[in-house]
């Protein structure tokens, strides 16, 4: 498929978002130089109905796909290196590795077998030691890159954030450092949408951005919500005034990512503001 692109004369190249089904393609256009584009298939099919088309076909779908990369500036993005991807992919074994880890405590808690019990046992004890060499190998890379170790120190600073979130962060959220802060939220996930029609006012949600990044930022909010020194004051300002507690959490996830991204950027460690 390189090969014929080049010959073609193709300089960007777009595709709908398939998961793991597509990794291998986008590398290999990236490494060849191409501009390359992975676009989430909603948007796609919002073109189609804004278009006001209803047939569907691989070839109209091609035509889509290429008609939506010629009108939307955002199509194409820079994609991470090889080694970028590497890192990324050992950070998602970490997540699968504690995942599979908690249904086996799970199971743990609800047998009456012994011998299932036992098990299970086993299994969390395998799965904690790989997961043990996974962490391992992923600090180690993580480390190894451009600053790593200065950019891991100075996230560090921030309370909440210890080397596990940290991990998350450089990991998952490699652009840390070069965003604004609207950006950074959205790629976090943690950007409440409004839902304003007329006179009519619904509640804001926040929805997309990185699961994994969101959720490492919540748990480090939890944390940081119990410390004088980290947001507890910020925290139970917002209770008092009515906040649920979940709104007030992801107020203040949304808080650490944005000082994370200008930690990053200005290279100093976090101060608590007065």
């Amino acid at each position: 498929m390189v090969s014929r692109l080049r010959r073609a004369g193709v300089g960007r190249v777009v595709l709908e978002s398939i998961g793991g089904y597509g990794a291998r393609l986008v590398r290999a256009l990236a490494e060849a130089g191409f501009e390359v584009g992975v676009i989430d298939p909603k948007r796609i099919r919002a073109l189609r109905i804004a278009e006001g088309r209803r047939a569907k076909t691989d070839r109209l779908d091609a035509k889509l796909i290429a008609r939506f990369a010629l009108i939307m500036q955002d199509a194409a993005r820079p994609v991470p290196n090889a080694k970028a991807f590497e890192i990324r992919a050992l950070s998602t074994r970490r997540r699968q590795l504690v995942e599979m880890a908690a249904m086996e405590k799970v199971r743990l808690k609800q047998t009456l077998d012994e011998a299932v019990a036992d098990s299970c046992r086993q299994m969390i004890a395998m799965l904690t030691q790989e997961r043990a060499k996974v962490e391992a190998l992923l600090q180690a890379e993580l480390l190894a890159t451009a600053d790593g170790v200065e950019r891991s120190s100075l996230l560090q600073t921030i309370p909440g954030v210890g080397p596990a979130v940290s991990m998350t962060l450089l990991a998952d959220l490699p652009e840390l450092g070069s965003l604004d802060r609207k950006t950074v939220a959205s790629l976090a996930g943690l950007a409440p949408h409004p839902d304003q029609s007329g006179t009519r006012t619904g509640q804001a949600r926040i929805s997309g951005g990185r699961p994994c990044v969101r959720a490492a930022l919540y748990m480090a909010a939890i944390s940081a919500t119990r410390s004088n020194k980290g947001f507890k004051r910020e925290y139970l300002a917002m209770r008092q005034a009515g906040k649920p507690a979940k709104v007030a959490l992801i107020a203040i996830a949304r808080k650490i990512a944005v000082a994370a991204n200008s930690i990053l950027k200005t290279q100093t460690p976090w101060t608590k503001p007065a």
